[in-house]
């Protein structure tokens, strides 16, 4: 066979992923929303949502560990993960010829954002920002209705207690959306817990706020223990009994769960702390 003949036969259509591991749950989330489920071969152990993936996906990896060789053995063509928190499983997975999509999206705009390049790689792009327009016009219908509230309460989010951490970005501009205002705004940028750390607890007293959400990352919020707290008595939230859990996998995932049932959670805190309703149509 000549060079020319050789280059006829070479099949050059492009790739498209057919097995894929979500190291997270939020391309979980997306690839069912789209249709696209599948194509996963394997997901992680903290993946709630939807909940027939935990039936039907074996579960092979935590956060900031997985089990190499299962994944090896599911033969995938793609693993998804999220942020330098799985730079090292990455890294192994790479080593053994895996290719890896490791995300770093942080805001709405950029979750948004994620839904359209997540589905530009398996290969349904229009589906990909249908969803995507749903989820940013389920957002923006918030903001409509948040924009008309009388007042607009401080809000206090933990996302850890021992120690105190802060709103994640995206968490925070959920608060700003729902209605409410993040005390620690400028803590919010920060990628990683360690930088959010609440040294001086005081600082939350200081700041005053109306209403405290705890969503302890998998740990049960107790608002028990955030009243006992020294000199916490006199915020506005622990005097006025307005502390609230928001259960963690529907809003400290950088997906459609935080867009979603995680911003309507939010969204109703606020109004019922404002004893606001809007007018009937």
């Amino acid at each position: 066979m000549s060079c020319s003949e050789a280059a006829r036969v070479i099949d050059l259509s492009p790739r498209i992923p057919q097995r894929i591991v979500c190291l997270t749950e939020e391309p979980t989330e997306v690839l069912y929303a789209l249709g696209e489920q599948d194509r996963i071969v394997g997901i992680s152990g903290y993946t709630v949502r939807p909940p027939q993936a935990r039936h039907e996906k074996p579960r092979v990896s935590a956060f900031t560990s997985a089990k190499i060789e299962p994944i090896l053995d599911l033969r995938p063509d793609l693993v998804i993960g999220f942020s330098d928190m799985q730079a090292d499983i990455a890294q192994t997975l790479i080593r053994h010829g895996v290719e890896v999509w490791i995300s770093n999206h942080r805001s709405v705009a950029e979750i948004l954002g994620y839904v359209m390049r997540l589905g530009a790689l398996v290969g349904v792009p229009d589906k990909a920002r249908a969803y995507a327009q749903s989820l940013q016009a389920k957002v923006r219908g918030v903001q409509v209705q948040a924009s008309q509230l009388p007042r607009r309460p401080r809000v206090y989010f933990e996302e850890w207690d021992e120690p105190q951490i802060s709103a994640i970005r995206w968490v925070s501009e959920l608060i700003t959306l729902a209605g409410g205002q993040d005390i620690f705004p400028e803590r919010a940028r920060a990628s990683m817990g360690r930088d959010r750390i609440i040294a001086d607890p005081l600082q939350v007293v200081a700041r005053a706020p109306d209403i405290i959400i705890g969503s302890w990352c998998g740990k049960k919020f107790r608002p028990e223990s955030v009243e006992r707290r020294p000199g916490w008595h006199d915020v506005p939230a622990v005097r006025d009994g307005e502390l609230h859990e928001i259960k963690s996998p529907l809003i400290l995932q950088p997906g459609p769960a935080a867009l979603t049932d995680g911003l309507d959670a939010l969204h109703q805190i606020v109004m019922r702390w404002s004893k606001w309703s809007p007018p009937s149509v």
